[in-house]
């Protein structure tokens, strides 16, 4: 049976993964806290990556809501102005607004995940997927079960069949 870390249960916990994070020697560590040197170097590598991914990604997180918070403030604001811009007949502005409107409708499509504009690569009409389909059946040919599975394999997904 594994023994719990005795870090992990130390009532200071905070303070000595805090002290870590900020390099504080093992050494330093254990003379303040009492504990063994081998014990803050066990819980820094086992168990101090963990948390400190935790925290990242938690300000990561916290990062892209306010992100967000200030591309809807922006839009509300853009609208706002193209409202205005037209009561007043300004076309000029109301059409400099409305680009804006869109470019922010874009921003929060790419930050909501909603709009991927990553390539799409389609293989099945590459020049090089061709050619090495073409190689592969023909080195194939003297054993037709196995050009027979290749090729159900190969045709299968992209025609409906599983």
């Amino acid at each position: 049976m594994p023994r719990s870390c005795l870090i992990c249960q130390h009532p200071d916990r905070e303070s000595i993964d805090k002290a870590l994070a900020r390099q504080t020697s093992n050494r330093e560590l254990a003379r303040i806290y009492s504990l063994s040197e081998s014990a803050v170097r066990r819980h820094k590598g086992n168990h101090l990556p963990a948390k400190l991914a935790k925290a990242h990604e938690a300000e990561e997180v916290a990062h892209a809501d306010d992100l967000l918070r200030q591309v809807r403030a922006l839009q509300s604001k853009t609208l706002s102005i193209l409202l205005r811009a037209e009561g007043a007949g300004d076309l000029r502005t109301a059409l400099s607004a409305v680009r804006e409107a869109r470019s922010n409708l874009e921003l929060l499509a790419k930050l909501s995940g909603e709009l991927d504009e990553r390539p799409v690569v389609n293989l099945n009409v590459s020049p090089e997927w061709l050619e090495l389909r073409t190689v592969i059946v023909g080195a194939l040919e003297p054993y037709s079960d196995a050009r027979g599975a290749v090729l159900r394999a190969i045709e299968g997904p992209g025609n409906g069949r599983a």
